[in-house]
This record gives C-alpha cells, sequence and structure tokens, in this order.
C-alpha cells in the first residue's frame, strides 16, 4: 500500500475512531459493569470503575468496595463456601487473577499488578482419585490496607501481607509479609524492612 493511499485510508477512518472513543467506549465500560453486578452476590457500587469485561466463574460470593478501577480481564472465581472482599479505592490491573474455595480478603488502597495470581487452594494429591476430582486444601489470603504487588506476582494460600508492603514483580509469595516491608524473588524474602513511612509509589488511584 503506498503512503498517499494510507494517509487517505486513515483520514477516512478518523471519525469512526472519533466516534468509538466518545460513544461506543463508555457504552462499553457501563455494559461490564452491569455485566459484573448481575454476576456477583453484592451490590456493586456506581463509583466502581469497571474498564472492561470482567470474567466471573462460580459461585459469585464476591464483594467489591467503593471507587474500585478494574482494567479489561479480571477473573474472580469462588468456589463452594469461597468469597472474595475486596476493599475501597482497589486498582487490580489486566488479567489479575483471585481464586477462593476459602477467603481472600483485599484491603483498602491496594494496587495489584498485571497478571497477579492470588489462589487461597490447591489440589490435593495423596489420594487415588484423579488429580483433577482430588478436591482442594484452602487457607485464607489476606492482604492488607495499601499495598502494592507488582506485575506477574504469585500469591500461596495461607499468606497475610501487612499494611504499605510492596512485592516485586514475579515474585513467588510463600509466607506472611511484615506492613511496611518491601519483598523479591522467588521465594519472596524481605529485602527491606518497616521503615515507619508509606513506600514510594503507593497510592490509591491508578497511575
Amino acid at each position: 500500500m503506498s503512503q498517499s493511499m494510507k494517509r487517505l485510508l486513515v483520514a477516512a477512518l478518523l471519525p469512526l475512531a472519533w466516534l468509538r472513543r466518545r460513544a461506543l467506549t463508555p457504552l462499553g465500560r457501563l455494559w461490564s459493569h452491569a455485566r459484573l453486578r448481575e454476576q456477583i452476590s453484592a451490590p456493586l457500587d456506581p463509583s466502581v470503575v469497571v474498564l472492561g469485561p470482567a470474567e466471573i466463574h462460580g459461585t459469585g460470593n464476591i464483594h467489591l468496595g467503593r471507587a474500585l478501577y478494574l482494567y479489561p480481564g479480571v477473573y474472580l472465581e469462588t468456589q463452594g463456601a469461597g468469597e472474595i472482599h475486596v476493599g475501597d479505592e482497589v486498582v487490580m490491573s489486566r488479567g489479575v487473577h483471585l481464586v477462593a474455595f476459602g477467603r481472600i480478603l483485599i484491603g483498602d488502597g491496594s494496587m495489584i499488578g498485571e497478571y497477579t495470581s492470588i489462589r487461597d487452594a490447591n489440589h490435593r494429591t495423596d489420594g487415588d482419585q484423579a488429580l483433577r476430582w482430588s478436591g482442594h486444601e484452602s487457607r485464607p489470603i489476606q492482604v492488607g490496607r495499601q499495598v502494592w504487588i507488582g506485575r506477574g506476582v504469585t500469591v500461596l494460600a495461607g499468606v497475610t501481607i501487612g499494611d504499605g508492603a510492596v512485592i516485586g514483580a514475579n515474585a513467588v509469595v510463600t509466607r506472611d509479609i511484615p506492613a511496611g516491608a518491601v519483598a523479591v524473588g522467588v521465594p519472596a524474602r524481605v529485602i527491606q524492612a518497616h521503615t515507619g513511612t508509606q513506600p514510594a509509589g503507593v497510592t490509591s488511584s491508578p497511575a
């Protein structure tokens, strides 16, 4: 395709791009909000921003706080008596997975980076059944207030992350992280203890 033809086609498509940005995108967000509200058990506050479709599986026993900022592709699953509670002003980036067979709590103002996985259960592996049907063992997960979890982090069952902690990208959190600490690596280890101040970059609104 010649450059002149490309310029003509781009000029012709600009009004459609403008229409999508000004009209179709807001309508899509409203649709995503309504769809999420229909799939979960608790009311969804109008202040929640849903940028694109969330994927909901299981019982829908999910409680979401006020002024959340949810990117497209968030995956929320509750099975059996499992429940997910998310506080106010939490940001969940694209592809975040929360799976609860017991309980997952996310504190106010926390930010969760892209493709982070937080799962409170593991498959049983000590029986004769196929792994798929072996059942699960769950232990609750608690993420405190104003916690910053980087991209691609895995948080395993039974973990508590204290208020104001920072978890570096791609870490695997297998044990409790104290409040205000910075933890990185596989498995995650604390490299900076609580300093008594808010960690840099922790905020209650998206960057």
